[in-house]
């Protein structure tokens, strides 16, 4: 697995750069070499902010944590990553390295349940054209996290959302 780590506004010091490489080396058994690991740390507002994001087969795996340090953060995001890994494992098994499940799966005392069939439920409704401030508008009047609408001066798809920091964000769709 190739690793990039990056610091936002701060030096990632090296004895940092070791302990995140030595963390993710544990997910090697799920990931070939060509798979890319980006650790980004930040620190907002006194708290320390750590996101792993993997891609790899077109799958992307993200943990983004905030806690009092950078290793304890580290290890949540692992531990997050792992169990996203378990939980869809029967899905994700095609995905992964071949054998990443023959391998005894180390026991960490707490039991993960693989996720069931996606339950899902369908919903159809007119895209019509408008800026993105009405899209949030409307997004923010339906009390809805996110709001698909298609941009009247590009006409692309886009969605509008609500993002943690109570800021909002556009996805573009690229055709």
């Amino acid at each position: 697995m190739k690793i990039n780590i990056v610091g936002r506004q701060m030096n990632v010091w090296d004895e940092m750069k070791a302990t995140i490489n030595e963390k993710l080396k544990k997910l090697d058994k799920y990931f070939s070499d060509e798979c890319t690991a980006t650790v980004t740390l930040s620190t907002r507002k006194n708290t320390k902010c750590l996101e792993i994001t993997i891609i790899y087969s077109g799958t992307i795996f993200r943990s983004e944590v905030q806690d009092e340090t950078f290793r304890n953060a580290l290890d949540h995001a692992v531990y997050t990553i792992e169990r996203q890994i378990r939980k869809n494992k029967t899905r994700l098994a095609k995905r992964l390295r071949s054998g990443a499940f023959d391998q005894g799966i180390v026991d960490t005392g707490e039991d993960f349940e693989e996720e069931a069939e996606f339950t899902i439920r369908r919903k159809s409704f007119p895209i019509k054209p408008m800026s993105t401030e009405e899209a949030i508008m409307q997004m923010n009047l339906l009390d809805h996290e996110f709001f698909v609408f298609k941009d009247d001066k590009t006409e692309k798809l886009c969605v509008v959302y609500k993002r943690h920091d109570s800021s909002y964000g556009l996805i573009e769709a690229d055709e």
